[in-house]
């Protein structure tokens, strides 16, 4: 079997040296999101992550995870794996479709710890190495990898030219640690992706803090890589490459256009649906159309639901209303314009946590005190809520209610 090429040849000749990517996301980069993205200014695409395993053994896994057509190329497909033999067995299934196989060891989720693949492969390096060079040496097409960073740069470093040395021809860096998912997910460091692209001579991507197409360019010159991938920025504005920020409700009927064409499971269309509308359905005049989406069974329930925010938000958007949501000096996009998701602060999620304990505590010290009767004739549970969201505590209850209100506000005032 001839040799797969590999490092710029590769970048240049099979995938056309692609600065603007779009990450491999369960549940989310299938077909007509890809195509969709496609549309709007990626050049290289993945597959969301596949199980090595379930793909060997399952066809009809495999026919739904290989869905693709003419435009979806250059495609890479990734893989999740704990084991060298497994992985071939899938990637050899899957090259005929596409333009290189990814490893990904990057996932920092605990059921990656569980099924021991992804980021908590990263300190098994002589597995590791067993798949990297299995797969450069038995595919015609080359193998890349998805990593994210160790907490010391030399450590990535290392890591980094391990994989260079297994075989690997692509590296995708995420600028994180395998700690920061969720709400502890804070900022990639972009000086780790630097130094992992000034120590390897293959192509690097960058990924990590990318919100904007300014994002995108500043990641390039600062870490100068070859190209950089989206996960959340795509999910929430397709056209993040482009530069631009249309109304939600074009991306989605585009998107619903594609989905119909190329079917999907409807909770990978809700999905979508809710990022791309993100900020207007926290409103709670939308809080209908939330329920709308939250419910919806097929692709016309959802148009619907997309054209009535549309009728809602068109006014606004031609001007023929004054929107007056924003407020201050800070410029804001409207609710119905695709925007990033900006999450917390991990030190700001810790102090809400601290909060949530001591009003918890409070709340606990107070019905040891009160008891559960009420005078308003509620549940226990009910007149908790009540009393503390709504004032609608008992007269018997509103001595106690105020003098915990008062503790729990000194007890915030010192956080």
């Amino acid at each position: 079997m001839p040799l797969a090429r590999g490092g710029m040849q590769f970048w240049e000749e099979s995938l056309g040296s692609p600065r603007f990517v779009v990450a491999p996301m369960v549940d989310a980069s299938e077909l007509a999101w890809r195509l969709l993205s496609r549309r709007h200014g990626a050049q290289l695409c993945y597959t969301p992550m596949l199980h090595s395993s379930v793909f060997a053994r399952d066809p009809k896994y495999r026919k739904e995870a290989l869905a693709s057509c003419v435009e979806d190329r250059p495609l890479i497909v990734q893989f999740c794996a704990s084991d060298a033999p497994t992985l071939l067995e899938a990637a050899l299934l899957a090259e005929p479709y596409c333009d290189a196989i990814d490893i990904n060891l990057g996932c920092p989720q605990a059921i990656a710890r569980r099924g021991h693949y992804g980021a908590f492969l990263q300190d098994d390096w002589p597995l590791l190495r067993e798949m990297v060079s299995t797969l450069r040496w038995a595919l015609s097409v080359p193998v890349t990898c998805k990593i994210r960073v160790f907490e010391d740069i030399g450590r990535t470093v290392e890591y980094a030219c391990m994989l260079e040395a297994a075989g690997c021809q692509m590296l995708t860096v995420h600028g994180r640690t395998r700690e920061q998912k969720g709400p502890l997910t804070g900022l990639a460091n972009w000086d780790y992706i630097r130094a992992v692209r000034e120590n390897v001579k293959i192509p690097v991507i960058a990924n990590g803090n990318i919100q904007c197409l300014q994002d995108v360019l500043r990641c390039m010159d600062e870490t100068g890589c070859q190209g950089v991938m989206s996960a959340e920025g795509n999910l929430y504005n397709p056209s993040i490459f482009q530069g631009l920020n249309p109304p939600a409700w074009e991306i989605a009927l585009e998107y619903l256009t594609l989905a119909e064409k190329y079917p999907c499971p409807i909770s990978y269309v809700r999905g979508h649906l809710f990022k791309l509308f993100h900020h207007c359905l926290c409103l709670s005049n939308n809080f209908d159309l939330r329920a709308e989406l939250a419910t919806g069974s097929d692709l016309p329930e959802f148009q619907r639901t997309v054209l009535q925010l549309r009728e809602r938000y068109l006014p606004f958007h031609e001007g023929e209303k004054l929107w007056e949501g924003s407020s201050g000096y800070n410029l804001e996009l409207p609710p119905w314009i695709c925007q990033p998701y900006v999450r917390i602060a991990p030190e700001e999620h810790l102090k809400k946590m601290v909060q949530i304990q001591n009003r918890n505590a409070d709340i606990s010290q107070y019905e040891e005190e009160v008891g559960s009767k009420c005078e308003n004739r509620l549940c226990r549970l009910c007149c908790k809520a009540f009393c503390y969201a709504e004032d609608r505590d008992c007269p018997g209850h509103r001595i106690h209610i105020k003098s915990h209100r008062e503790k729990a506000r000194q007890q915030a005032a010192c956080l």
